[in-house]
């Protein structure tokens, strides 16, 4: 896969990047790069590999999933400038 000229400018604007003329033969020949180390990828045998999400061993430590805290909305909402049924009233922004 290969950029050309016309692709390099589409992606200046998607990103909201000016790219200057004089500029899209560099960028073409980076991404063009980028690209070729991507295509090498494909071509590492993975097979039997399994997919990991840490480079080290690892589980996660679990716990039960209880409350131990609450009960007490009147609290919460003590210190709001307005609320109603122990729910905190703010202005409405969209008509």
């Amino acid at each position: 896969m290969s950029v050309d000229a016309a692709t390099v400018k589409r992606i200046g604007r998607l990103a909201r990047i000016r790219i200057e003329e004089d500029e899209v033969e560099k960028y073409q020949t980076e991404l063009n790069t980028i690209l070729g180390f991507v295509e090498q990828l494909g071509e590492v045998n993975v097979a039997g590999v399994e997919p990991m999400n840490s480079v080290t061993p690892m589980t996660l430590r679990r716990r039960e999933d209880k409350v131990t805290d609450g009960g007490y909305p009147e609290q919460v909402v003590a210190n709001a400038p307005l609320s109603e049924d122990n729910f905190f009233m703010v202005p409405k922004v969209i008509e």
